[in-house]
C-alpha cells in the first residue's frame, strides 16, 4: 500500500505550490505589515498575530518571480519554525491535498539550479504540477540573514 502525504497548497504567480501540512499553523487573509529596515530583501515585514510578532516572507521575491500587482493583496500561510512562527505571502490559497507518495519526482530541470534547493520535489497531478517547498531551506538558506533574525530586541 502506497503512503500518502498531505500538503497545504497555494498559488504564487503561475506556480502551484505546496508545503507539508504538519508545518502549517494557519492560513490568514492579508495582515497589515510593518517594514523592517536592513532586513533581507525577501522579508516583506512583520505582522502582529494575536500579540505574537511574525516575520512575513514574500514568496514572489524569494522565488525570484515578478512582483505582485499593487492592487492584489497577498494571503498568509503561517508556518511554525521551532519556537517562531513565519508567514509566507502567497497569491491565493488552495486546498489541503492528499497525494500518493508514489507520484513524487525530483524537481524539474526547468527550475534553475540555485532555486532547486528551495524545493523538496514535485508531484505530477492530472491537470497540474505540484511543486513542494522545503520549508527548512526556504526559511534558512539564501540571503545572509535568516528571516527569524529580524526579531531583534530593540
Amino acid at each position: 500500500m502506497a503512503t500518502t502525504r498531505q500538503f497545504c497548497t497555494f498559488r504564487v504567480a503561475d506556480l502551484f505550490l505546496g508545503i507539508a501540512v504538519e508545518h502549517v499553523q494557519e492560513v490568514l487573509r492579508y495582515q497589515q505589515m510593518t517594514r523592517v529596515p536592513l532586513a533581507p530583501t525577501f522579508v516583506a515585514g512583520l505582522i502582529n498575530l494575536r500579540g505574537q510578532i511574525v516575520t512575513a516572507l514574500d514568496l514572489r521575491h524569494r522565488l525570484r518571480l515578478p512582483a505582485r500587482p499593487v492592487e492584489q493583496l497577498p494571503m498568509n500561510v503561517v508556518l511554525r519554525d521551532r519556537d517562531n512562527a513565519v508567514s509566507l505571502l502567497v497569491d491565493r490559497i488552495g486546498d489541503v491535498m492528499e497525494v500518493d507518495g508514489d507520484l513524487h519526482e525530483p524537481v524539474p530541470s526547468t527550475v534553475s539550479d540555485d532555486m532547486k534547493a528551495l524545493f523538496a520535489g514535485a508531484y505530477k497531478l492530472p491537470n497540474q504540477l505540484l511543486l513542494v517547498l522545503d520549508d527548512e531551506r526556504l526559511l534558512n538558506d539564501g540571503e545572509s540573514a535568516k528571516p527569524t533574525d529580524c526579531l531583534l530586541a530593540g
